[in-house]
């Protein structure tokens, strides 16, 4: 299992901290550090079967200034996702047969204990 993580965001920790205690394998990439390649996010879209605009932070200074009040494409989105990665929703985690974003944390486990 892989959860793409940031540690300042207490959803993200809190995701992190239920599949340590219930002793699930994971590996954490923090992907403001490691950010994501367009074609890693695409291949993300596809396992949430989502648009782009459904994985992008509407509350981060980056949707306001490039986002809100604009008509872009799913590419264009993407683009501004790799160039801002604080735009991705998170966390996001990827097992064996789903792909989910965790938030809120229900979304996790019901997939897990599936």
């Amino acid at each position: 299992m892989k959860i793409y993580h940031n540690p300042r965001c207490s959803k993200s920790r809190c995701a992190v901290d239920w599949l340590k205690e219930n002793s699930i394998d994971f590996e954490i990439v923090e992907y403001l550090k490691n950010p994501l390649s367009k074609d890693e996010l695409q291949q993300i879209l596809k396992q949430l079967n989502i648009p782009a605009s459904a994985l992008v932070r509407k509350s981060e200074e980056e949707f306001n200034q490039y986002i809100k009040g604009q008509v872009l494409s799913d590419d264009e989105i993407l683009d501004l996702m790799v160039k801002f990665p604080k735009l991705i929703e998170r966390p996001i985690v990827i097992g064996e047969d789903f792909t989910v974003i965790a938030r809120p944390l229900d979304n996790l486990i019901v997939k897990v204990k599936k």
